[in-house]
C-alpha cells in the first residue's frame, strides 16, 4: 500500500493543532524571557540560589494529589512515623494552653525543659551537660542551618555524609563553604570509612557532620565504630563536629546508642542535634533540642533571636511531658518498627534484580536497584504512576547513590505487604 493522503478535514484539524502549539510555545518562550529578565534585575543575593529542597516533600505532594484524584497510593516516601503522638503528650499541650502558656519564652527554651534534658542526658550517657548549653529550636533543621552559618564562609570546608539528609549540603552551599562529601559505601553497610574521612580533612576543614543512625540508608554505627571515629577526631582538635542523632531511640537488634556526648575529649567542639519528631511521633509539633559548646553557644542563640525569637511555648510543655512522662508507647512503636524492618528487608531481597542491606536503625530501607536497568528516578516514577507506590530516588540524598531508592517503612504492615508486591511487578 502506498501513502494515503489525509482528508481535508483532518488536515485542517491537524493544522489548527500545530498552530495552537506554535502560539503556545511562543507565549511560553516570551514568559520565560520576561521571568529571566525580572530575576536578573532583582537585587537578590546569589546565595539564595544555592539552597536546595527535599524531594521527599515533592513526592508527598504528588502522592497526595494522585490520592485526591482517586488513585490507590501507598506512601513510602516521607520520613514521618505513622503513629499518633502519645495521648499523655497531647494532654500536656492542652493543659499548657489552659494554663495560659501562650506567650514568648526565652530564646533558648524554657528552663524546666532544658533541665529535664540535662538530667536525661546524664542518665542515658553519663554526660554532664549544663542546661545553659542546651538550645530548644522549632525542629532540628535550624541546628543544621546555624552550624553551617557559624562554620561556613568561602575560606572553609564542611564535610557531610553522601548519601545523607539533603539539608546538610543545601545549608553548607548557602553558607559559602565548600561542601565535601564523605562517600558512604554499601560494601561498608553505608557506615563511615575512617580512612576515607581522614583523607578529606584539611587545614580548611571547619566542621564534620555525622549522622547515626543514618537517613536515608538506615545504617547504624556501633560503639566500637564510634570509638574509632573519636580517635580520628582527636587528631584534629581545631575541627568541630555536628552529630545528628535524631534517630537515637529507633535502634534494632538490642543495640544501644553510642552518643558522641559520651566522649569527653571532643566535648568542647561537639554540637549534638536531637529532637522529638521521630521518637515521639511529633513531626508537626516542630520541636528539637541541641547541645552546643559554651564558646559558640551565644552565636547559635543570637541566630535563634534573629530567626524565630523562640520555640512554641505549647510545644515545649508537650516536649517536657515526653521527656518526663511514661515511655511505654515509645517502646511499642520501636518494636513495631523492628517488625516492619524485618519484613521489608527480607521481602525486598526476594524481588528479582533488587538487593537490600540490613538496616540497623531509623525507619528506612535503601535497596539497590541497579540490576533492574532503570535509573532511580525512572524506577520511582514507575513505582508511583504505574504501581501506586511512593518512594524517593536515591540521588535525592547524594550524587553517589543513583542506583538506589529510599523506602520508609513508617506505614502499616498491611500496606508494606501490598507495596512490595506491587514493586515486584516492575
Amino acid at each position: 500500500m502506498g501513502f494515503e493522503p489525509t482528508t481535508s478535514g483532518t488536515t485542517s484539524q491537524r493544522s489548527n493543532q500545530l498552530s495552537y502549539v506554535r502560539r503556545l510555545n511562543i507565549l511560553l518562550y516570551s514568559l520565560l524571557n520576561k521571568t529571566n529578565r525580572y530575576i536578573k534585575n532583582m537585587k537578590v543575593s546569589k546565595r539564595i540560589f544555592n539552597l536546595e529542597t527535599e524531594t521527599a516533600f515533592s513526592v508527598l505532594a504528588t502522592a497526595n494529589k494522585l490520592a485526591s484524584e482517586g488513585k490507590d497510593i501507598i506512601n513510602l516516601g516521607i520520613g514521618q512515623p505513622d503513629f499518633s503522638t502519645p495521648l499523655n503528650i497531647q494532654e500536656a499541650a492542652i493543659k499548657a494552653i489552659r494554663d495560659g502558656h501562650h506567650g514568648y519564652t526565652a530564646s533558648n527554651g524554657i528552663l524546666p525543659l532544658r533541665e529535664a534534658l540535662s538530667e536525661m542526658i546524664f542518665l542515658e550517657y553519663n554526660a554532664k551537660i549544663n542546661p545553659d548549653n542546651i538550645l530548644i529550636t522549632p525542629g532540628g533543621k535550624p541546628v543544621i542551618f546555624f552550624a553551617s552559618l557559624i562554620f561556613g564562609g568561602k575560606e572553609n570546608e564542611i564535610i557531610y555524609p553522601d548519601p545523607g539528609f539533603p539539608i546538610y549540603k543545601s545549608t553548607i552551599n548557602f553558607s559559602g563553604a565548600k561542601a565535601i562529601p564523605i562517600i558512604l559505601k554499601e560494601k561498608n553497610n553505608f557506615e563511615i570509612d575512617i580512612d576515607d574521612l581522614e583523607k578529606l580533612i584539611t587545614n580548611k576543614t571547619s566542621l564534620i557532620i555525622i549522622n547515626n543512625p543514618n537517613n536515608p540508608t538506615g545504617s547504624f554505627m556501633t560503639k566500637s565504630k564510634i570509638e574509632k571515629l573519636v580517635k580520628l577526631l582527636d587528631k584534629f582538635p581545631n575541627v568541630f563536629i555536628l552529630s545528628d542523632e535524631i534517630y537515637s531511640k529507633i535502634i534494632f537488634d538490642n543495640n544501644k546508642m553510642p552518643s558522641l556526648l559520651e566522649y569527653e575529649s571532643i566535648k568542647e567542639r561537639l554540637i549534638i542535634l536531637e529532637g522529638w519528631s521521630k521518637t515521639f511521633c511529633m513531626t508537626g509539633w516542630r520541636l528539637g533540642w541541641s547541645v552546643w559548646p559554651k564558646k559558640i553557644f551565644e552565636f547559635a542563640n543570637k541566630l535563634c533571636v534573629n530567626d524565630h525569637s523562640c520555640p512554641s511555648s505549647i510545644s515545649q510543655y508537650a516536649g517536657l511531658e515526653a521527656i518526663k512522662g511514661p515511655k511505654e508507647e515509645v517502646s511499642k512503636i520501636v518494636k513495631e518498627f523492628e517488625i516492619r524492618k524485618k519484613f521489608v528487608h527480607e521481602n525486598l531481597n526476594k524481588i528479582k534484580n533488587i538487593s537490600c542491606f540490613k538496616p540497623g536503625g531509623a525507619f528506612y530501607a535503601f535497596p539497590n536497584i541497579s540490576e533492574t536497568g532503570l535509573s532511580d528516578k525512572k524506577y520511582s516514577d514507575e513505582a508511583l504512576y504505574n504501581k501506586g507506590v511512593a518512594v524517593v530516588p536515591g540521588s535525592s540524598f547524594g550524587n553517589s547513590v543513583e542506583n538506589y531508592i529510599r523506602i520508609s517503612y513508617a506505614n502499616s504492615l498491611e500496606n508494606l505487604e501490598k507495596a512490595i508486591k506491587r514493586l515486584s511487578e516492575i
